[in-house]
């Protein structure tokens, strides 16, 4: 188990974020076991409810299954669902307001591509 929570979002949401980072890492690959709830709650002195909570957002968005009896594990394909559902989150956090914002701005296009561009280039020389 990696990372350590804060005040800035709810708890179970910081748990099944830190799941997905560590499947997007390879830490848990597929078809292999992630910490049980208890283990979760033990290591981050949370409540078990709310790493189950955190646990099922996870199971609800096919990234990860029970073996009944034996615990959680990494679903097929995990690593790609994972990014898929960020990309979207992405696109909806970062990129509508970015053009929204761009609109009431009465930039073009090409110039909305052109200062990405430019902050792409500017990461790169970082």
């Amino acid at each position: 188990m990696r990372g350590t929570l804060n005040d800035q979002s709810l708890i179970y949401l910081q748990i099944a974020r830190m799941l997905e980072d560590d499947i997007l890492r390879g830490v848990y690959r597929e078809e292999e076991q992630v910490p049980s709830t208890n283990e979760l709650a033990r290591g981050y002195n949370i409540n078990p409810a709310t790493a189950a909570k955190g646990i099922n957002l996870l199971v609800s968005d096919g990234i990860l299954y029970k073996r009944r009896g034996i615990g959680m594990f990494v679903s097929k394909g995990a690593g790609e669902t994972v990014k898929q559902k960020r990309k979207a989150a992405f696109y909806d956090g970062y990129v509508k307001p970015l053009v929204k914002e761009g609109a009431s701005l009465a930039l073009t296009g090409e110039e909305l591509v052109a200062m990405i561009e430019r902050a792409i280039g500017e990461e790169k020389e970082k």
